[in-house]
């Protein structure tokens, strides 16, 4: 999984990477395209022409508006918002993956412990188990492993072996919730920055004007909203990884008293 989460960062960072540099291309390529055909009137006409009617369309591009924004909100600041959506976002996809793979259809596998047991004994119960994927068969073979020590011995290791396994699926969940804190922070700390700038714009000239605080302000707004919205985000996957972590501990704990009845009942026989 530490290679899975390694590619993915990898990827994101490399998209987002390359963004940024379209980004910044981008206006340079538009101001040669309308410096090209000074020479010719005619030309130039077709050139406006064709400019303003591809100016809707550059306006509805979610990825040009995105592109653009992050210029206007200084790279400096838009920067570390956009790492911490990169390193959450890599972490809930991998979280995500793990979690998944880690779901275990329990009642189907009690059943075949009992049948294991019933036919060929302890052995085979732990053959089943090592044959299944996910913490609760984990659980399981650790308990089988120990019934011939008694069910006390049986109920330790599994509430033992079964905190490991919580604190493994709870992995990377500190992380996420960091970048939850962080990024809002670090889009109001542009925010007090470009506020400082239109001041500082403001005392040198003398004088108040829209034009002088406008652009300080539109940093400050940007890098607020940009904080925001990977916090939401990373929120959302947030809570839903921490639903499926619960969902998950109750089905183990559910199974562990399913499987030291079956062990008491398989005793007695």
């Amino acid at each position: 999984m530490k290679k899975m989460f390694l590619v993915l960062m990898a990827v994101l960072i490399g998209v987002a990477s390359s963004t940024v540099t379209l980004a910044q291309d981008a206006p340079q390529t538009d101001t040669a395209a309308t410096e090209a055909p000074a020479g010719d009137p005619a030309a130039e006409g077709e050139a406006a022409a064709e400019e303003e009617a591809a100016a809707p369309a550059k306006e509805e591009s979610f990825h040009y508006v995105l592109k653009q924004k992050f210029i206007e909100g200084d790279w400096m600041w838009m920067s570390p918002v956009l790492l911490c959506m990169i390193i959450g976002l890599a972490i809930v996809v991998e979280r995500v993956i793990y979690l998944n793979l880690a779901s275990t259809n329990t009642d189907k596998l009690l059943v075949k412990i009992e049948e294991a047991l019933k036919s060929g004994g302890v052995d085979a119960a732990k053959e089943v188990c090592r044959n299944t994927r996910g913490p609760v068969a984990s659980i399981f073979y650790q308990g089988l492993d120990r019934s011939h020590e008694g069910i006390d011995i049986v109920e330790k290791s599994i509430v033992s072996y079964g905190s490991v396994q919580m604190g493994q699926m709870e992995r990377g969940l500190i992380w996420i919730s960091l970048f939850i804190a962080l990024a809002p922070m670090l889009g109001f700390m542009g925010t007090v920055v470009g506020m400082i700038q239109a001041f500082d714009a403001i005392e040198a000239a003398g004088d108040i004007s829209p034009s002088l605080v406008a652009g300080g302000i539109k940093v400050a707004l940007l890098t607020t909203v940009a904080g925001l919205i990977v916090a939401v985000i990373l929120q959302v996957f947030y809570n839903y990884l921490v639903s499926k972590v619960d969902s998950l501990i109750n089905s183990m704990e559910d199974a562990s008293i399913s499987l030291i009845d079956i062990l008491v009942k398989n005793q007695h026989k």
